[in-house]
């Protein structure tokens, strides 16, 4: 498919894809996605595979509607990303996503972002939870009725999402950060990709400008409009982690290895 305009060049169609147990769809990335230095945000990644999660499921007919109406939808819990060579703006990136089984009372979900020339540049993996809307109860993967769950074929190049805790000393407050409008999704809580920006705003000046290796979020308890979260951090390396506390406990705890 191609669409032309008088006197110009034609401008090829951005592809996707659904297989039996995947989805792929191309992204060209804009300048919202990325930092000061045109480099693709963690925010962006983030953001990106919550869409990814979406997109799949609603073109199996799977709609956010339909399985709330089941009873049966999906909470976002861990996810790890693996930076192997970070995309920049306008990069058109092909990414795929694949269910991968259940791991206890996880769901696990997995993802792919390579360039043009088919080269790795990103990977992630992350653990959702089935949940009832109505009663907020947890409910066991095996309850799940919409579909069976398919099995990722390939090895994903990224560490397993994993708990992320600050240790009980040598941590240091780092400030406030109340919840805005402008982070509330649909659902009307903090959106799952805005925690990537509040990190960075909260890391050591020294190591935002750096690109993390690998990033893991835990994703704790929702946080609504007028919140404030009280960030505090750990630094020993390489890394640092940063951990959240909201009203009503840990909002979110994450770990930044660059």
């Amino acid at each position: 498919m191609t669409i032309r305009k008088k006197g110009e060049s034609s401008v090829k169609a951005f592809r996707q894809e659904l297989t039996e147990n995947s989805y792929f769809r191309q992204e060209e990335l804009v300048f919202w996605d990325c930092d000061r230095e045109k480099r693709m945000r963690v925010s962006a990644i983030l953001s990106k595979m919550a869409s990814f999660a979406g997109y799949d499921y609603d073109a199996r007919g799977l709609t956010h509607e339909k399985l709330y109406a089941a009873r049966e939808v999906f909470l976002l819990s861990r996810a790890a990303v693996r930076i192997h060579d970070c995309p920049y703006a306008r990069d058109l990136l092909d990414i795929t996503t694949w269910e991968n089984g259940a791991r206890g009372a996880h769901m696990q979900r997995v993802f792919e972002m390579r360039d043009q020339q088919g080269r790795l540049r990103i990977s992630a993996k992350s653990d959702w939870i089935l949940v009832d809307p109505m009663t907020r109860k947890i409910l066991r993967p095996s309850s799940f009725t919409a579909k069976p769950l398919t099995v990722c074929p390939v090895e994903i190049d990224c560490p397993e999402p994993k708990k992320v805790a600050l240790p009980k000393e040598g941590t240091g407050a780092l400030g406030k950060r109340t919840v805005r409008w402008s982070d509330l999704d649909g659902n009307g809580h903090l959106f799952s990709g805005n925690y990537g920006d509040i990190v960075w705003d909260f890391l050591p000046e020294d190591l935002q400008g750096k690109i993390p290796r690998t990033f893991c979020i835990n994703y704790h308890k929702e946080a609504v409009l007028g919140e404030e979260l009280m960030l505090t951090g750990f630094r020993e390396g390489d890394s640092f982690l940063m951990e959240g506390d909201g009203p009503a406990g840990i909002c979110f705890t994450a770990q930044c290895d660059f």
